[in-house]
């Protein structure tokens, strides 16, 4: 049994990674679906593509007064607090580098500039994880009340080319501003 299923393994990530051929042609879907959770190739591994723009992701928080009043708190930069959690580590944490820019990036790659989702149930995941990555980052109460809204935005500013090179970055900032989305007791759940 544990032959049959080391030779299952070793014959699907060489299909995978075979040029093309009759074999893995007709069962491309399923080899991909194999292979691509745990063994997926990325050559970005041994000659990473540097990002060309400087991001900064932040939020903003609603919550309310002791009277009932809606109370909204200045931004803040959750990309600048990562920064600082990893500047000076010698091993400095995946999560504190890439959870909140992935969570950004799914949600921004999920749903068009005006926020309409565009790839099904997908888009919905996309808009949960990042709202509970700020959730988890923020907490349950800000200056001693209770969140109950968020605004998630960006701040995306192009890296300049080195001097040598002919190319000009443009000399703009974008920003993309989300909607406010409802905080409960549902969305803290299991963090």
């Amino acid at each position: 049994m544990l032959a049959a299923a080391l030779l299952t393994h070793l014959a699907m990530v060489f299909l995978s990674l075979a040029p093309t051929n009759a074999v893995s042609s007709k069962h491309r879907a399923r080899i991909d679906a194999y292979v691509q959770p745990e063994f997926g190739q990325d050559w970005r591994l041994f000659a990473p593509n540097p990002q060309q723009r400087n991001e900064a992701v932040g939020v903003r928080l609603r919550t309310t007064s002791a009277n009932g009043t809606p109370v909204l708190s200045g931004w803040v930069n959750l990309t600048a607090e990562d920064v600082e959690r990893i500047r000076g580590s010698l091993a400095p944490s995946h999560a504190h580098q890439n959870m909140l820019r992935r969570a950004w990036d799914g949600y921004v790659n999920s749903h068009s500039p005006k926020d309409r989702p565009r790839r099904g149930p997908l888009s919905e995941l996309s808009r949960t994880y990042l709202k509970r990555v700020v959730l988890q980052r923020m907490g349950r109460e800000w200056q001693g009340r209770q969140i109950v809204g968020i605004q998630v935005a960006g701040r995306f500013t192009a890296v300049a080319p080195p001097s040598w090179h002919p190319e000009q970055a443009p000399d703009t900032t974008t920003y993309r501003v989300l909607p406010w989305w409802p905080v409960t007791d549902q969305d803290y759940r299991e963090l």
